[in-house]
């Protein structure tokens, strides 16, 4: 009985220090949502979104150079990091196997990658395409978000595609499906709900990335949509604004941080959408 008691007094206490871990993650969460909607929310008009970057104190300023310019980068960034991504880690998982040292060092270098601090990734983009080419450039701010991605698809890819059933690769083989159609309408298929997490996960990383822009994209004050050239993003303007000494700009920082919240948010919550009407059409 001595040894039961205490094997529940443990379990009791595991259960509140959980409980209390748990609780105490919400409480920030929701602390740090409640101030940006606190501090942003009065600085949202439509200004905002249609007019651009102002000097501080004159009027009509916003931040639309901003937001396209975030959003040619995070698009441009994964429309290259996701397919590289997915094909990578369909390669580890279908055809690298467990044994092969080439997927073994994959692994091990993804594996680094992804610990590896943004702005140390930035700087390597700096020295192989800003420095040689003696500008800053939307097509390297591009590259610095789409080598952030790479990895964290690849990872995502691989251990999503390796929990299906080998059962299944057998069945769809043994139905005479070719190797192809069976990852694409098989092990894809079973794996998709993984994979579109390690998507969004990758996607909301770079979304609000700002070290690596400083050495790549750097910043531009004027519309622009030329990759070519300095751009716009949402996170260096935010960055720039907040530590600014103007009440204007500080509320305009307030508001970027918003609306690049809102936009993580509203990315995962389109991507549980997805899933479950995938899930209620089977």
């Amino acid at each position: 009985m001595r040894r039961q008691e205490r094997r529940i007094l443990t379990n009791n206490i595991i259960m509140v220090l959980s409980t209390a871990a748990a609780v105490a993650g919400l409480i920030f969460l929701f602390w740090i949502i409640g101030v940006l909607f606190y501090k942003g929310f009065s600085a949202l008009n439509l200004d905002i979104f249609t007019y651009d970057m102002a000097p501080p104190g004159r009027e009509p300023s916003g931040l639309r150079n901003a937001l396209v310019g975030q959003l040619m980068l995070v698009a441009g960034a994964s429309f290259i990091g996701i397919p590289v991504g997915v094909l990578a880690g369909t390669y580890l998982s279908e055809y690298g196997g467990k044994k092969s040292r080439l997927a073994r060092l994959v692994r091990d270098i993804s594996d680094i990658m992804m610990s590896t601090p943004s702005i140390v990734i930035g700087a390597f983009v700096y020295a192989i395409l800003v420095e040689p080419l003696g500008h800053f450039s939307g097509w390297a701010g591009i590259a610095a978000l789409a080598v952030m991605m790479v990895p964290i698809v690849l990872r995502t890819t691989d251990d999503m595609l390796q929990l299906v059933p080998g059962s299944l690769r057998e069945a769809a083989a043994a139905l005479g499906a070719p190797k192809y159609k069976v990852i694409i309408q098989v092990v894809y298929r079973g794996a998709r709900t993984g994979m579109l997490t390690g998507i969004l996960l990758s996607v909301a990383r770079i979304a609000g990335e700002t070290a690596p822009l400083l050495f790549t994209s750097f910043s531009n004050n004027f519309f622009s949509t030329d990759l070519d050239k300095p751009i716009a993003s949402l996170t260096v303007t935010m960055f720039n604004y907040a530590t600014s000494p103007y009440d204007d700009w500080i509320d305009q920082g307030w508001a970027a941080a918003l609306i690049l919240a809102l936009f993580v948010l509203g990315a995962n919550i389109i991507g549980r959408l997805i899933i479950r009407q995938k899930k209620g059409s089977r």
